[in-house]
């Protein structure tokens, strides 16, 4: 997606909007050894302390000489620079300057700190426009924190696109009935559709009047302090017990069109046989299939062309993309009057 230098808003959406959280990797990719990862317009450095496993994660930038400290090595809740031994907390403060003892480096809170947690399977980032003491609480939906009710898989992947057109994707159900027609249920219902928007407390629903459960019929929309967005594809039986197979989906830039994709495929199901069943029938039989639609729509979106938003003729089928778009550019220009006022 081609970012116009001259609209400060998308600038601002470019690289994430602050004060958010946003899923960053999967909690595999961080162990105790420090690790380096460019997300939200600036690279940070994450790892875990050794004894109590706890994930710290600063920006990956020492405050001496600017060397990253990704290539230092973490001493449980510090990380010393690999470049001249400086050693930095992770509330970003410093704490020694082997090279000259008592300088005025030691003691400034001279990196910035996030607050990083995990859940689902995956490593979360409070994207802070400020240091903060205390972090909102992660709120997710209900299939990614109901253990006892729901089972899922996370899906991760990077794809060669502006993360927002991974959005624009998913708030399109319309494409479900065309490019992944021969995808398990996706084939059926009406070509045909009007669509409406139904509120929620916390977004809005965009969806297929008329037709529920056929195919991929809705998605919705949510902001709880994270943004993420839901929709369901009914089963028949031979997919195994659950119900409908609903996705969470949520969506972080990497850098300029390069973005971190998060889909959790969720089924709910009560513990003993039936998650069993199913789990077992997903990994042997289902997730291959997931994967090519996935696919699918990595290579249109990688094909298209960066200024392809710019270009376009939208219809009533595009009624959730532009109305999604209209709010995150209103968050966004509230962020910017924010930082003014702060300023003046």
């Amino acid at each position: 997606m081609r970012t116009s230098p001259n609209d400060p808003v998308d600038a601002v959406l470019a690289e994430g909007l602050k004060n958010l959280w946003y899923p960053i990797c999967p909690s595999e990719f961080v162990g105790e050894r420090p690790v380096s990862l460019r997300r939200l317009g600036r690279k940070f450095v994450f790892w875990r302390d050794q004894t109590t496993g706890k994930l710290h994660a600063l920006e990956d930038h020492c405050p001496h000489r600017g060397a990253p400290l990704s290539m230092g090595i973490a001493l449980g809740d510090r990380i010393a620079c690999g470049y001249h031994g400086v050693q930095v907390r992770a509330d970003g403060v410093v704490t020694s300057v082997p090279g000259s003892p008592g300088c005025k480096l030691e003691g400034a809170k001279a990196t910035r700190s996030f607050h990083v947690t995990e859940a689902a399977g995956a490593i979360f980032l409070y994207n802070s426009s400020e240091n903060v003491d205390t972090p909102p609480p992660l709120v997710l939906p209900e299939e990614l924190t109901n253990d006892q009710e729901y089972s899922s898989f996370l899906c991760y992947t990077e794809w060669g696109g502006d993360y927002r057109y991974v959005i624009d994707n998913v708030m399109d159900p319309m494409h479900g009935t065309f490019l992944h027609k021969q995808s398990h249920s996706m084939a059926e219902g009406d070509a045909t559709a009007t669509f409406g928007v139904r509120e929620t407390d916390t977004g809005f629903v965009f969806e297929k009047e008329g037709q529920r459960g056929v195919n991929f019929d809705w998605t919705e929309w949510a902001d709880t302090g994270i943004h993420w967005m839901r929709l369901a594809i009914p089963y028949p039986k031979t997919g195994g017990p659950g119900g409908s197979f609903t996705i969470i989906g949520s969506y972080t830039p990497i850098v300029p069109n390069v973005a971190a994709v998060f889909h959790w495929r969720v089924r709910k199901l009560v513990p003993g046989w039936q998650r069993d069943t199913w789990r077992f029938l997903y990994r042997n039989r289902l997730e291959a299939r997931h994967w090519a639609v996935l696919e699918q729509d990595r290579v249109v979106l990688e094909l298209m062309e960066p200024d392809a938003n710019q270009r376009e003729i939208l219809y009533q089928h595009d009624m959730g993309i532009v109305r999604l778009r209209r709010h995150v550019r209103k968050l966004a220009q509230a962020q910017l009057d924010e930082q003014e006022e702060k300023a003046a």
